[in-house]
């Protein structure tokens, strides 16, 4: 897909509801909803589009290793959710806002640990100048978009939480376990450029 055929589909589709179904409960942790923000960046070459992905740093405490997109918890003084998604992945991989063409938002996420997430999708020029926060990220990759757009490539499995249950993603690619968050973040844009 090009850069000019992805765009068109994304502006021109109506926002597909969401295949995530999951929705916190405050009661779960006597505590609401946290807000956060995620950079999709997108990056096109010899017009084919790849979706940049992180590992994060494996000695944090909180999801150390998983494969992510660059963002994280809103700060009280950001202006936006955009302002969060692209200061968040300026501080963890060097990408300058300015580099950020920003083209439009996903359905939030809501996670089992009482976040919710909003994707902003953009478009990058490139990962060649970026540089990994080592406090944070172990490693910056790419994966093709037709990666994500095969469905043969997107499993999930049904899981009990509580009295509810819900659908876990996972698009394995090489290496990678791309899951949970980041894979039905994924999976929202697949379904709705399709």
């Amino acid at each position: 897909m090009t850069r000019n055929e992805f765009l068109q589909r994304f502006q021109i589709n109506s926002l597909a509801a969401s295949t995530h179904k999951y929705r916190y409960n405050p009661k779960d942790s006597n505590g609401k909803l946290k807000q956060a923000a995620v950079l999709l960046p997108i990056i096109e070459n010899n017009n084919e589009l790849s979706i940049l992905l992180t590992k994060r740093a494996s000695h944090l405490r909180h999801h150390g290793g998983q494969i992510c997109l660059p963002g994280g918890r809103v700060d009280s003084d950001d202006d936006n959710i955009i302002f969060t998604a692209t200061r968040e992945a300026f501080e963890e991989i060097a990408l300058a806002p300015k580099d950020c063409e920003i083209i439009g938002q996903l359905h939030p996420y809501q996670t089992i640990s009482g976040f919710v997430i909003k994707p902003v999708v953009a478009f990058i020029p490139t990962a060649s100048n970026l540089s990994a926060s080592q406090d944070e990220v172990e490693e910056i990759f790419e994966v093709p978009l037709s990666h994500f757009l095969d469905s043969a490539n997107i499993k999930s499995v049904w899981v009990q939480q509580q009295d509810r249950r819900y659908q876990v993603h996972f698009m394995p690619y090489n290496q990678y376990n791309i899951w949970g968050a980041t894979a039905a973040i994924l999976k929202n844009l697949v379904d709705h450029i399709r």
